[in-house]
Formats: C-alpha cells, structure tokens, sequence
C-alpha cells in the first residue's frame, strides 16, 4: 500500500527538484554547496537499498555514491550521498530520513543517532564533509 503514496511523492520530488535546480541555475550565485553525507540506513534488504539510491540518484541535484559495509556487528550500512545544496547537512539528512521513511515505513522506530531518524538536532562531523575547500569558494 505504501507504494501507491510513495511512488506520487517520489515523481512529485523529481519535478520540485528539477525546477529547484533549474531555477538556481540562472541565478548569478546559485547556491551550490557540495557536501558528502554518511548516511546510516535504516532499509536492510537489497531491495530496499536498490530502490532507496535509485530514489536518491533520480532526484535531481543528489547522487548515491556508494555503500560502506557496517565496521561491527550490528552497526547499520553507511550510504554516502552527495547533495548539491547542501549548506545544511542536518536538512540533508532529515530529507533522507523522510525518504526512506515514505519509502519502508517500518523504519520509522530505528535511530542511529542522526537528525531525522529521532530526537538529534545535530550532527557530528564524522557524518560529513565539503569536498570544495569553503575558504577557496569565496576567493
């Protein structure tokens, strides 16, 4: 059943991305800001994982770049994902979140500890990072 409300939301997304990133474009400061999250998954099955990066990668202006497999038993997979916009890592994840939330449901009740999977309002720094020096941006 979930599927019939996601995929309407997921082609919704596409469309509000693609304008988001069209409109940017013909601004003189667009607003990229290149970030690369450590996502922690919440989805386990492969089926899950293909359709979650799929999701991610066809979304205009977000790139699924790999998959870490967990360090310890017990510890979730890490999704590395490149936004475009992302100035605020914590929106970044809690956009996630939300996506795979409307995407397996069940995952609602599972906090690794990162905004948008429960109660965190900030992230640590180990869950990110700017590939673009920021200092060399503003030359």
């Amino acid at each position: 059943m979930h599927l019939l409300l996601y995929i309407p939301w997921w082609i919704k997304e596409i469309f509000v991305a693609g304008f988001q990133v069209a409109w940017a474009g013909f601004r003189p400061d667009a607003g990229y800001d290149p970030v690369v999250v450590r996502y922690p998954l919440r989805v386990t099955t492969e089926w899950q994982i293909f359709w979650f990066t799929t999701s991610i990668t066809t979304t205009p202006s977000t790139l699924s770049l790999g998959l870490r497999a967990p360090e310890h038993e017990g510890d979730p997979h890490i999704l590395l994902v490149q936004a475009a916009f992302g100035s605020d890592p914590v929106e970044v994840f809690k956009s996630l979140a939300d996506m795979e939330e409307r995407m397996a449901p069940h995952v609602k009740s599972i906090d690794h500890g990162v905004p948008g999977q429960g109660s965190a309002t900030t992230l640590d720094p180990k869950f990110y990072e700017y590939p673009i020096d920021r200092k060399e941006k503003t030359r």
